[in-house]
């Protein structure tokens, strides 16, 4: 008998394989010319793969060799909290979620280097279930999390810098579905909550709500397992909606600039509030401003227009980027702590170009060479001026 690789971590060729949509195993077995009941065995952990073979999962997968020797972090059983249709694929579902494990997998990377924000959110539930929870209740906690975060009744510039700013990690992905916006899982390994964005929709206004919402579900939901979530989605969706919109468009300030109920006079607001006009007439909705039968009538004029693929403004708006991981990575290249190449050869076990998808970076910044110009380590800028840059001192060396 051929031996395997002492070290062969199973659940990493799974993770990678659901990582490129292989939903099925016979998939990567054609690719690397193996049955299928031997990537089986490989993931299940009872044989593992002799070396020629792992080096031709890793050029199937684009990994690198390395990906499969090293342990996987704790990070937690919670759920995936998925912004998305009860009809979003499972395929889709899981690579959103292994692809989330990679982001959470290159920030521990970075926290070697860098102390990043810490989770600041208060338990605003003491103890309740978030089924006791009623719409007054979100909306009360929706205002408490602003004022404890200082951000006052108005707009929020940019709701992926408040998150970053507050101890959430925030990536981008394509998700190629239009069924999915986002997904939010808890890690053990740091403490903090993860959000993966989708980036096919390319609007800054549409990025503001999933943002907040997968927020919402880390506010309200972060105790509950992959089962609960499943069985009462309806319900907590619903929870995750009414905070988020309840935090981007305070009932004591937005119902008053509310002035013409009509897509034009949501329109007139968009560009202020930074909010969809579909998020605003449910807003309105919520607050009772509009009744049942006039939000109905304005969606059916929001569809004729042709809106629902796209509202005016929206390509107009460059997207929200997230800034904490690109800028761990620019400052430690710039800073000589590390080149592109230590990075991609000792630190990181994926490919340059998923690094740069999941953390923001330009396509190719990693192939990039040029002059490397010395900037100060971090300036802390306020969010209510429109700023984006995210404060984390460097990690002691002792």
């Amino acid at each position: 008998m051929r031996p395997g690789t002492p070290g062969f971590i199973a659940r990493r060729l799974v993770e990678a394989r659901e990582a490129r949509s292989l939903n099925r195993q016979l998939a990567l077995g054609n690719l690397i010319g193996k049955p299928s009941s031997t990537i089986s065995r490989w993931e299940t952990g009872e044989v593992t793969p002799e070396p020629e073979a792992l080096d031709a999962l890793a050029r199937a997968l684009n990994v690198r060799r390395s990906y499969f020797l090293r342990p996987m972090p704790d990070h937690g059983g919670g759920a995936f909290f998925l912004r998305a249709r009860k009809s979003v694929e499972p395929a889709v579902q899981a690579r959103e979620r292994a692809r989330l494990r990679w982001a959470q997998d290159i920030s521990l990377v970075l926290q070697h280097y860098y102390d990043f924000p810490k989770y600041d959110v208060p338990d605003f539930l003491h103890g309740r279930s978030y089924a006791s929870l009623a719409d007054e209740d979100i909306e009360a906690i929706a205002g408490d999390l602003r004022a404890h975060w200082n951000l006052g009744t108005g707009p929020i510039a940019s709701m992926i810098s408040v998150l970053e700013m507050h101890g959430f990690v925030v990536v981008y992905d394509v998700a190629d579905s239009g069924r999915l916006d986002g997904v939010c899982n808890w890690s053990h390994a740091d403490q903090r909550p993860y959000v993966l964005l989708a980036r096919d929709k390319e609007s800054f206004f549409r990025s503001q709500m999933d943002a907040a919402h997968e927020m919402a579900h880390a506010v309200l939901h972060r105790l509950l397992t992959q089962e609960q979530f499943e069985q009462d989605f309806d319900r907590i969706e619903s929870q995750a909606f009414r905070l988020a919109s309840a935090f981007l468009m305070p009932a004591t300030s937005f119902a008053v600039e509310v002035r013409q109920l009509t897509l034009a006079g949501f329109l007139a607001l968009k560009e202020r509030w930074r909010c969809s006009v579909k998020a605003m007439i449910m807003r309105c909705s919520d607050l009772n401003l509009i009744d049942k039968a006039a939000a109905t009538q304005l969606y059916k004029h929001y569809s004729f227009k042709g809106w629902n693929r796209g509202e005016p403004l929206d390509r107009e708006w460059p997207r929200d980027n997230p800034k904490l991981m690109a800028r761990a990575i620019r400052d430690l290249v710039e800073s000589g702590a590390r080149s592109k190449q230590d990075l991609l050869e000792t630190e990181f076990v994926i490919s340059a170009r998923d690094v740069e998808d999941l953390v923001s970076l330009p396509n190719g910044w990693f192939d990039a060479n040029g002059t490397v110009v010395s900037l100060p380590l971090i300036r802390k800028t306020s969010i209510a001026s429109g700023g984006d840059v995210v404060r984390f001192p460097p990690r002691d060396a002792s």
